[in-house]
């Protein structure tokens, strides 16, 4: 059995009939990362692809900018345990963070607020994309998530550019699957300039943020936004759309850059 999933007996009840059946759901596993020895947070997450996920969590949490930044990254599976070493330290840690998160379908695990944005430089991409292009990417991307057609319980994200998706990640949680695919693009070398990023799930400011401290231009979702995340879109330069489902779509934010 794949190791994101469990096998579980389940009482099933249709129109006329009920009976025993076995079953799969998505499994929950928590994993704590330490960052130079130092325990910083426990996330419920997908037991796989651990280390792109500590790594794109602790760039989302600016404690990581660059893959240069990275000495080294232990995983322990059976533990569900990541040591994470870096070459500066535990730069803004000024004192040991230590939080259980939820696997991100609410708030999420993160250090920043929407005030962080203030800092941030607003996106001037001139990258375009035509509705044509982003449909048939989500087709594409609903094709990838075999985990949430065999469970039903988990989130898809994904980074692309315009013709095609360059990388994938499914997790229980929204935040960890978007975690995922930019640990993975850290660790290989993979510029996130002007590509797009796609996800299942509803966007936050915290989605809005992760995308823009990557410089991603176009965010969408076959979700919902909520009303911080649009105005953290229009004030950053991120073209935000949502509901792209089939041949329609919502366009929330600097929609000059869909034709």
């Amino acid at each position: 059995m794949e190791p994101d999933v469990r096998e579980v007996r389940v009482w099933r009840i249709s129109e006329g009939s009920a009976g025993g059946v076995d079953d799969v759901v998505a499994r929950e596993f928590p994993l704590t990362i330490f960052l130079n020895d130092t325990e910083l947070v426990t996330l419920l997450c997908s037991p796989t692809e651990l280390k792109s996920l500590a790594v794109g969590f602790l760039q989302s949490e600016g404690l990581v900018t660059a893959a240069t930044d990275v000495k080294s990254v232990l995983v322990d599976e059976t533990r569900g345990v990541v040591r994470v070493k870096t070459e500066s330290g535990t730069g803004r840690m000024d004192e040991v963070f230590r939080r259980f998160i939820s696997s991100g379908c609410g708030r999420g695990a993160t250090f920043y607020s929407a005030a962080d944005a203030a800092g941030m430089s607003k996106i001037e991409s001139p990258v375009r994309v035509s509705s044509g292009e982003v449909m048939s990417l989500f087709k594409e991307f609903q094709q990838r998530s075999e985990l949430y057609r065999n469970t039903g319980g988990v989130h898809s994200a994904a980074l692309c550019n315009s013709r095609e998706i360059i990388a994938f990640a499914e997790d229980i949680g929204r935040h960890n699957a978007i975690d995922k695919v930019f640990g993975r693009c850290l660790l290989d070398g993979v510029s996130t300039d002007g590509l797009f990023v796609l996800t299942s799930g509803r966007i936050s400011s915290e989605i809005v943020l992760k995308a823009a401290r990557r410089m991603v231009p176009v965010l969408a979702s076959k979700s919902a936004p909520t009303d911080l995340g649009v105005k953290l879109a229009v004030d950053l330069g991120i073209t935000l759309l949502g509901f792209v489902r089939g041949k329609r779509m919502n366009v929330y934010a600097n929609e000059w850059r869909v034709n």
